[in-house]
């Protein structure tokens, strides 16, 4: 049991870059893999970004490839998502996730730990 509550979200315009952070509680954070999904109004939770217990490996959807990057930092309980070159279509609550264990998958279901969302807002 973990509590997740992400931070950072809001209004930018178009090309801008945003910071998203991912808090969560508790002592073993650096053995959950971590996720950022993302759901606009009217569609479906999408798979954004995951990472591995440590960092090593990350994971990418192919519409953020080469603008978003996922990070974390174990010592802060902290999981990031920098958000580079936004566009309108980014538009969505973003979500942080989490589960515990070391197999990184990018599948919605995976994961059990979820937080409440933040909001981002793309403006063109």
């Amino acid at each position: 049991q973990v509590q997740l509550v992400e931070s950072g979200g809001g209004l930018v315009q178009a090309g801008g870059s945003l910071r998203l952070s991912c808090a969560a509680s508790g002592r073993t954070f650096s053995n959950y893999v971590m996720g950022w999904f993302r759901q606009a109004p009217g569609k479906e939770r999408e798979f954004v970004a995951a990472i591995s217990r440590h960092g090593s490996n990350t994971y990418y959807a192919e519409s953020v490839k080469g603008r978003f990057a996922i990070s974390r930092d174990n010592a802060k309980n902290t999981v990031y998502l920098q958000m580079n070159s936004v566009k309108p279509e980014d538009t969505a609550v973003y979500y942080c996730a989490g589960r515990f264990g070391s197999t990184v998958q990018v599948a919605t279901t995976f994961y059990n730990y979820w937080g409440q969302g933040t909001q981002v807002t793309v403006s063109s």
